[in-house]
C-alpha cells in the first residue's frame, strides 16, 4: 500500500471519529437547546396570560361594577381567566401549535374541569407549595407534547365570586349554577394555567440546526483534509519518491544522478542532504577504485 493512501484512511478515520463525536454531542446540547427555547417562549406567553388577567381584574372588572354590569347581568369580559382565555385564542390564529388552559379541580364552568393529567399538575402544586412551576412531556391524539404549568391560586379578587353562592352574584348563580366553583379559600391552589406545544416543533428546530451544524462540519472537514493532503504531498511524498528514484538509479550503477535540491531543516531537507553526501562519497570511492584498478592493469 503506497504511503500516501496510508495517510489518507488515516486521515479519513481521523476526521470521519471527529465529526461523529462532533455530532453526538451536538445532536444532544441542540436537542436541549430547543427545548429551553420552546420553555423560555411558553414564559412569555404564560407572562402574557398573566398580564391580562391582572389588567381584567384591577380594570375591566372595578369598571364594569361601577356601571352596575354584573348584579343584572354577568359579562364574561369582567372574568380574568375568560380574558387571557379569548387573547390566547387570537394569538393561536397564528400559532396554532400552543395550546392554553386554566383547568381546575372545582370550576365554575365545567368545561374549564381538569382533565387526568392536568388533575395530576394540580395536585402537585398543592402538594408541593413552593413549586412555582412545572415542566413535563406527555402523549396526546396530537403526538408528544410539551407543556409548561404554573399555579393558580385563590386571590382577593376572586372572593366575591367563590367563597359561598349566597355571596356570588344572583346573575353568575343563573348562568353557572351553585353546585360548582365555590368554597375557596384565599391563597389555596384551585387550579393551573397550562400552555402546551407538540415537541416536533423543538425537534424540528434542532433538527434544522443540527444539519446546518453537520454541513459545515463536513464542508470544514473536506477543506483540511484536501489542504493537508496537498501539504502531504509537498512537503514529503515528493521528496521521499525523488529519493527512491535516485536510490533506485543508484542501485543500477548510474552514479551521475543530479544532486537533490535541498531547501529547509526538517527531517525530510535532513535526509536529503544526507543522501546528497552519501552519493557524493559513494561516487568518488567508485572513481578511487577504478583508479587504482587502471593502474594495477
Amino acid at each position: 500500500m503506497r504511503l500516501l493512501l496510508k495517510l489518507n484512511l488515516v486521515l479519513l478515520v481521523t476526521f470521519g471519529a471527529g465529526v461523529a463525536i462532533s455530532g453526538y454531542v451536538s445532536h444532544g446540547f441542540l436537542q436541549r437547546s430547543a427545548r429551553e427555547q420552546v420553555v423560555q417562549q411558553a414564559r412569555l406567553m404564560m407572562g402574557a396570560a398573566r398580564a391580562v388577567r391582572t389588567y381584567t381584574a384591577q380594570q375591566v372588572r372595578p369598571l364594569l361594577a361601577a356601571h352596575d354590569a354584573y348584579t343584572s347581568s354577568f359579562p364574561p369580559q369582567m372574568v380574568a381567566a375568560y380574558s387571557a382565555k379569548e387573547v390566547f385564542s387570537y394569538l393561536r390564529a397564528k400559532y396554532p401549535a400552543y395550546t392554553y388552559r386554566e383547568p381546575a379541580l372545582d370550576p365554575t364552568n365545567l368545561t374549564d374541569r381538569a382533565l387526568d393529567w392536568e388533575a395530576d399538575v394540580i395536585e402537585a402544586f398543592r402538594n408541593h407549595p413552593a413549586l412555582n412551576e412545572m415542566t413535563g412531556e406527555r402523549e396526546s391524539p396530537q403526538g408528544r407534547t410539551l407543556f409548561l404549568a404554573q399555579p393558580l391560586k385563590m386571590e382577593a379578587a376572586c372572593v366575591a365570586c367563590h367563597t359561598t353562592p349566597e355571596a356570588a352574584p344572583a346573575s353568575m348563580l343563573k348562568i353557572y349554577g351553585r353546585e360548582h366553583g365555590f368554597n375557596w379559600k384565599l391563597g389555596d391552589t384551585i387550579g393551573a394555567q397550562i400552555v402546551s406545544v407538540p415537541t416536533a416543533l423543538p425537534l424540528s428546530i434542532a433538527d434544522r440546526a443540527f444539519r446546518s451544524l453537520m454541513i459545515s462540519l463536513g464542508g470544514a472537514a473536506l477543506a483540511t483534509f484536501v489542504l493537508l493532503d496537498l501539504f502531504i504531498v509537498m512537503v514529503v511524498i515528493r521528496p521521499v519518491t525523488r529519493l527512491s528514484t535516485m536510490a533506485d538509479e543508484i542501485s543500477k550503477g548510474v552514479l551521475n544522478v543530479p544532486e537533490l535540491r535541498v531547501r529547509g531543516g526538517d527531517e525530510i531537507a535532513l535526509l536529503a542532504r544526507s543522501f546528497n553526501r552519501m552519493c557524493l562519497s559513494l561516487a568518488k570511492a567508485i572513481h578511487l577504485l577504478e583508479a587504482k584498478s587502471s593502474k594495477r592493469g
